[in-house]
Order: structure tokens, then C-alpha cells, then sequence
């Protein structure tokens, strides 16, 4: 079965998803986000973060690895992109996966085998008319978002 797919038409759009499904997450969700450079990650995880609570600015924690944010649930934003497979468990990140708030992790192919069975997995594809694609693995959020 094909993942459901939602358009968004500009980053106010995928803001306003993202923010959406913030607001749906409970304690423990982890939310695996990939695309490719330039597909909108941060602009996504901007607006989970708002739908969360997060007041702070967000960005991108591609040197830091981890940072986290503090709104009606801890954010834990990871971007295990420059990481080396066989030293992902010594960073302890399973500590946030399977914490007390919501992960958000790009670039999720890298730690695939740490990552809950849980997982909601979100793709976004910059198309070439602009637009996003944004694929969600998971019915139950997409039936949501949708008020089905």
C-alpha cells in the first residue's frame, strides 16, 4: 500500500502541517523526517516544534547533533546525519527515543535499527513546481489530520 500523501504549496503550508500534527503527539512519539537537501526539514520541524509549544527558535542541529526544546512536551530534534553507524550507541540517543518527550529525527536511515517500532516515518520531496510532497507512514495520523 502507497503512503498517504498531503501537498503543501510553501513553507506557510508545511508549517501549518507540521504545526497540526505537533498538537496530535503524545509523550514517547518519535518522528523519523527525511528528503533530500533543501526539501523543507527544518520548515517542517519548525512547525512540530509551535505544535508542541516550543517558543524558542529552531533549527537545524547538524553540528550539534541533538538539541532540545522545551514546550508542552520536551523536544529532542537529532540530525544523525554525519554519524557513523557503528557509533550511534555510544551516544546514548536511545535515552531520547524512548524518553519522556517527542524525537524528532533527520535523517533516520542512519539509526533505522534503534528507532521504536512506533515510528511515525514523514518524506518530504520538493517537486519541481515547488510544492512538497510529504508522505506520513502512519494511517491512524493521516485519518486524523484529514477528520476522517
Amino acid at each position: 500500500m502507497d503512503k498517504p500523501i498531503i501537498y503543501t504549496a510553501n513553507e506557510t503550508e508545511t508549517r501549518a502541517l507540521a504545526f497540526q500534527i505537533g498538537t496530535k503527539l503524545s509523550k514517547g512519539a518519535v518522528i523519523a523526517l527525511s528528503g533530500e537537501l533543501g526539501a523543507g526539514k527544518t520548515t517542517f520541524s519548525q512547525g512540530l516544534a509551535k505544535g508542541l509549544g516550543v517558543e524558542e527558535y529552531v533549527d537545524s542541529p547538524t553540528f550539534s547533533i541533538l538539541k532540545v526544546y522545551e514546550g508542552r512536551l520536551p523536544l529532542y530534534h537529532m540530525d544523525v546525519y554525519r554519524l557513523e553507524e557503528d557509533s550511534v550507541e555510544e551516544l546514548g540517543l536511545d535515552e531520547y527515543l524512548y524518553g519522556d518527550g517527542v524525537s524528532l529525527v533527520e535523517w533516520p536511515s542512519r539509526i533505522v535499527s534503534l528507532l521504536p517500532k512506533e515510528t511515525i516515518f514523514i518524506e518530504i520531496e520538493a517537486l519541481p513546481t515547488g510544492d512538497r510532497a510529504i508522505k506520513i507512514d502512519s494511517s491512524t495520523l493521516y485519518k486524523e489530520l484529514r477528520g476522517l
